[in-house]
């Protein structure tokens, strides 16, 4: 014999009260007296009531659902803002769908869609780069949409961040410090809006040195902690003392592929990383970095995105969280 659904139908029966007061009692609402409240709950224990998340979503016109699209899954940048936005998410009640992005614009158009398709209340961005047709999407479907941990073209829309620019250059000013004007900035992809932020930070550093810019110092390459390790000694041969570094990953393939080519650091070369994140405390000698608090990063992030899906019109569409440096073996004092 089939085993019947539980429904608020049956819980209501059982407990000899209205469908309206079972509601209330799963929502929280105080407006119900204590003793009907505990034989309510107490009917929901003995049934294992588990209330329907889609029909309360369809009543409410809302899903209490949040889409959050990440580049890397596997990235303890992403990871560690993950954690601030379902932190706070699990406060507010709200359930995150989680849809890795592979950095691929194709595919995150597709991620996008789906998500969109399943009716979420609003969705929280990371990573580096919104394609035109992703634009497109966001403003066709009337979602709330903030970036968490990154800058992007799209103006319209809210982020959650650190000031990426005034970051690179306090990075810059310190590795001149000792190294006149043979400093790099190595990074991803100058397409993305971020490291065009850094660029620039890079470049009011050397301006206000009075150092003159040179783009064969400003090293562009796939991402990959393969390739920034393979062209460590070329960079080191071509007269680079310091470089500051767009994230952590680049940075510790730099920090390899000069050991292992006998190139000390901090003695004969500096890094300074962007990120702070485990990979800057693992390695050998360790990373001086800016640090960024990822977590809150996330976790205002998942707030603002819901008094945006609340439309609340009044909040500041760009947040700018304070950001710090730590110096560790990878630079001199």
């Amino acid at each position: 014999m089939e085993k019947q659904a539980v429904t608020i139908y049956t819980v209501a029966r059982e407990a000899r009260v209205s469908m309206a007061t079972v509601s209330r009692v799963v929502n929280g609402n105080p407006n119900v007296k204590p003793a009907t409240r505990q034989k309510v709950l107490d009917v929901i224990k003995r049934l294992n009531y588990r209330p329907n998340a889609v029909a309360r979503g369809l009543a409410s016109k809302r899903t209490t659902t949040v889409g959050v699209v990440i580049p890397n899954i596997t990235n303890p940048y992403f990871a560690e803002l993950a954690l601030g936005i379902d932190d706070i998410a699990s406060m507010y009640k709200y359930n995150i769908i989680l849809a890795n992005s592979d950095y691929d614009n194709d595919k995150i158009l597709k991620v996008v869609r789906n998500l969109l398709a399943k009716q979420v209340d609003g969705i929280i961005f990371m990573g580096y780069d919104i394609s035109a047709d992703l634009q497109a999407e966001f403003k066709s479907a009337n979602t709330p949409v903030v970036v968490a941990g990154s800058v992007v073209d799209d103006k319209g829309l809210a982020t959650v961040r650190i000031d990426y620019q005034k970051a690179a250059k306090e990075a810059t000013l310190k590795l001149l410090e000792h190294n006149n004007g043979n400093v790099a900035l190595v990074t991803s992809s100058l397409g993305y809006a971020i490291n065009q932020a850094r660029l620039a930070g890079y470049k009011e550093a050397l301006s206000e040195k009075g150092i003159q810019y040179s783009s064969d110092l400003v090293i562009e390459t796939d991402g990959s902690y393969k390739q920034i390790y393979e062209r460590a000694k070329e960079i080191a041969q071509n007269g680079v003392k310091a470089a500051y570094v767009t994230n952590d990953h680049l940075a510790v393939g730099l920090l390899n592929g000069l050991g292992d080519n006998e190139i000390k650091v901090p003695e004969a070369f500096e890094i300074i990383s962007s990120n702070d994140t485990t990979y800057t405390r693992l390695c050998r000698p360790t990373l001086s970095s800016i640090t960024q608090p990822l977590y809150d990063i996330g976790a205002v992030s998942m707030r603002l995105l819901t008094k945006l899906m609340e439309d609340n019109d009044d909040e500041k569409n760009d947040v700018i969280l304070d950001h710090g440096f730590e110096a560790r073996q990878s630079t001199r004092k």
